[in-house]
């Protein structure tokens, strides 16, 4: 046994000899990974200048507004297309697809519009008829090119010089570009109400030659009318929804407080709760299940009725209630068998969370800090956006021949449109327009978009992984502050969360910074893999699959291990002050040497803490589901009437989540950095008068091995 002690002790290093001057974190300190540190602010220098120079180069506005023939925007203010909000493509017929419409690919003239077409008409029947049917001709000419109006060039000349379409067809705005009015009559696809129509070339077509050019637009205009639906629930419920965010976070503040005086009690009251919450689900499920028995329709399956954009056509079925209660089984099921297995192990547990929670009582600003994160990833998510914003919309108007013809070999070459006409282009490629194609340029910096683009998403990711890896480390120098206080509270420094912050900021930004890196690394390799994932997703080589698939596992397997490494390496940093990777080896080694330990508490508390969130979302879920299903009398007549309940009833149960989640991460730090503190404490002492505990007398009779030094168990 000696000898394994001693191999143990040899693989996993040394443990801690006694320091009678170590009384918690370091304060004489020394900067660490200073070349680190250096590159990171460097880095934000240049990111600072990345932005400034996209900034200078972009425009939002291509993104806001579609762009005409002539490069110009419909729609935009103090333009002579601002009462222009809509794109016309005068032949639609030549789209391949909505993917080339929206893309601006598409090879006919593209005019901006007050209004879509809503009749049928072509050029030659207006022009025969201008004389005395001037209306049809004032209707069709706006949708000619600007400042046409010679009913008497010929037809062939004005369908070769596109100043006009040769012909108008109903149609409704979508993405702010007029599509075909598609509509469905009795099975057979109609536009406004007709199945053929004449293309204003002396023949007369089938509507379903539109169906290649606008395929799958209904799709997606179904799609379009749940979104709309969507945001008028979110715009007449969002207050009710801050209100039950509000209640979460009560109830999240309300948990920890008890949580300090009453922790076992409260955290089986929660685990049974939860058992509660799921049992009354089921009893639901199966009431509604039984309750539609007989209704004719309700027999049908989800498979038989298809994709509905209607959601609650799914809730008249007896399956999908069916469905919904054998998963809750399932859950039910697996959280008592956890509960059987692990009961033992829970109580070690809930003896470290009144530990924790006697730390937060002492400390109770660290609850707030999560907002201080909150903010520093708001500002990197909205810089990151801004800047990938102006970058794609860097550059000038590139503009392109599109030619009808396909041997037309100036076809996709550029082209300038004022000279366009002057060149040979035209009477070689008849037909042939100089047409906008997309925004771009051939300089430097417009060749390197996409690794500029590049470079903005690895800097955002280092910054977030910083964000995180600052408020880590600054909760674990608080705690470890109140661990380390001989005396508790007497002991513990004044304001511990401001001194902690300082001193990571002070002089740990380099080790931060370094930490943060690493991940960053995984994790822009992570989204590399997801993105040639994406592309490769059509091939049929399967050795290619399955080779991204290994990939993507390792390195989601090497993100977690590094986050894992570097949290704890963060709690070390706290606590000594030493380097990135002298903290990562020593919480590793330190964890090694502990290992069931670790198992024990860490990971059982993680599952308790999850049970909490899973709580307080599911109470606040509950009580939002009778709320908006006017199930309250109370509040039956304030309930908004809304299109779907179940929107805001999922925000509010995802948002109550990510709530508790940001007041339990704060618990969560605080085990963690108490554990690793107590595995400290036992192999830096003995419990002797001359290497006494720092642990609390509590957590001793818990986990402890010898008994306290008099002083520490009177105090």
């Amino acid at each position: 046994m000696a000898r394994k002690g001693e191999a143990s002790a040899h693989l996993y290093g040394e443990p801690r000899k006694f320091d009678p001057k170590f009384r918690g974190p370091i304060h004489n300190r020394r900067c660490t990974d200073i070349i680190c540190c250096v590159i990171f602010i460097v880095v934000i220098l240049g990111y600072i200048a990345l932005g400034v120079v996209a900034w200078v180069h972009g425009d939002p506005r291509k993104v806001i507004y579609p762009t005409d023939s002539y490069g110009q925007f419909c729609g935009q203010r103090d333009t002579l297309n601002e009462n222009k909000t809509i794109l016309f493509y005068f032949n639609i017929l030549k789209c391949a697809s909505p993917v080339v419409l929206i893309n601006l690919q598409c090879p006919t003239t593209q005019l901006c519009v007050s209004k879509c077409p809503d009749r049928f008409a072509t050029y030659i029947d207006v022009q025969a008829s201008y004389r005395y049917r001037p209306d049809q001709w004032n209707y069709f000419r706006q949708f000619c090119k600007p400042g046409f109006n010679n009913p008497r060039k010929s037809v062939t000349q004005v369908l070769r010089d596109e100043d006009c379409p040769s012909m108008i067809i109903p149609s409704r705005p979508f993405l702010k570009r007029c599509f075909p009015d598609f509509s469905t009559k009795n099975g057979v696809l109609t536009v406004a109400n007709q199945t053929t129509f004449k293309d204003g070339r002396g023949k007369t077509r089938n509507v379903t030659d539109l169906r290649e050019a606008a395929n799958g637009i209904n799709n997606v205009l179904d799609a379009r009318s749940v979104g709309m639906k969507i945001f008028e629930d979110y715009a007449i419920s969002w207050y009710w929804i801050l209100i039950g965010l509000f209640i979460a976070m009560l109830l999240s503040l309300l948990f920890l407080v008890l949580l300090r005086f009453t922790a076992g009690v409260l955290f089986w009251i929660f685990i049974f709760g939860v058992i509660g919450i799921i049992g009354y689900g089921i009893w639901h499920c199966y009431w509604e299940y039984d309750h539609l028995k007989g209704i004719p329709g309700s027999d049908l399956t989800v498979y038989d009725i298809g994709f509905q954009t209607d959601f609650k056509v799914y809730l008249q079925l007896r399956q999908t209630w069916l469905a919904f209660m054998i998963i809750l089984c399932g859950v039910e099921v697996i959280i008592i068998l956890m509960l059987i297995f692990l009961r033992n192990r829970i109580r070690i547990a809930i003896a470290l969370l009144k530990e924790g929670s006697r730390a937060i009582g002492y400390i109770m600003s660290t609850l707030f800090y999560p907002i201080v994160t909150f903010l520093l990833i708001a500002i990197c998510i909205s810089y990151w956006a801004v800047t990938a914003v102006f970058l794609a919309t860097s550059g000038e108007p590139v503009y392109k021949v599109m030619a009808n013809q396909t041997l037309c070999k100036y076809a996709n070459l550029t082209c300038d449109p004022e000279t366009f006409n002057t060149t040979n282009v035209t009477k070689l490629c008849p037909g042939a327009q100089c047409t906008f194609a997309f925004y771009g340029g051939e300089s430097l910096y417009h060749k390197y978009i996409f690794f500029f683009q590049l470079a903005n998403a690895f800097v955002f990711l280092w910054l977030v992984n910083f964000a995180i890896a600052l408020g880590q480390c600054t909760l674990a120098g608080a705690f470890a502050s109140y661990y380390w206080a001989y005396r508790k509270p007497a002991d513990i420094p004044l304001w511990p969360l401001f001194s902690s912050f300082g001193r990571a900021i002070r002089y740990h930004t380099g080790s931060l910074a370094f930490g943060a890196l690493i991940l960053a690394i995984v994790q822009l390799i992570r989204v590399i893999l997801e993105y040639l994932d994406h592309k490769l997703k059509g091939t049929q080589n399967s050795f290619t699959r399955f080779l991204l698939c290994c990939l993507k596992c390792c390195f989601w397997c090497l993100e977690k291990f590094l986050k894992f490494i570097n949290r704890n390496a963060y709690i070390m940093i706290a606590i000594y002050g030493k380097n990135f990777c002298t903290s990562a080896k020593e919480a590793f080694f330190l964890l090694m040497r502990n290992v069931v330990r670790v198992a024990v508490l860490d990971k059982v508390t993680d599952f308790l803490l999850f049970l909490g969130k899973i709580l307080v979302a599911g109470g606040v879920g509950v009580l939002a589901f009778f709320f908006f299903t006017q199930r309250i009398p109370v509040f039956a007549q304030e309930v908004p009437m809304l299109n779907y309940y179940w929107v805001p009833l999922l925000t509010v149960i995802i948002g109550s989540y990510l709530v508790a989640h940001g007041f339990f991460s704060v618990y969560a730090m605080c085990v963690d950095t108490l554990f690793l503190c107590f595995c400290e404490d036992l192999e830096r002492n003995d419990g002797s008068t001359a290497k006494p505990y720092f642990m609390s007398a509590s957590l001793h009779r818990i986990l402890g091995k010898k008994k306290l030094s008099p002083k520490k168990a009177a105090g």
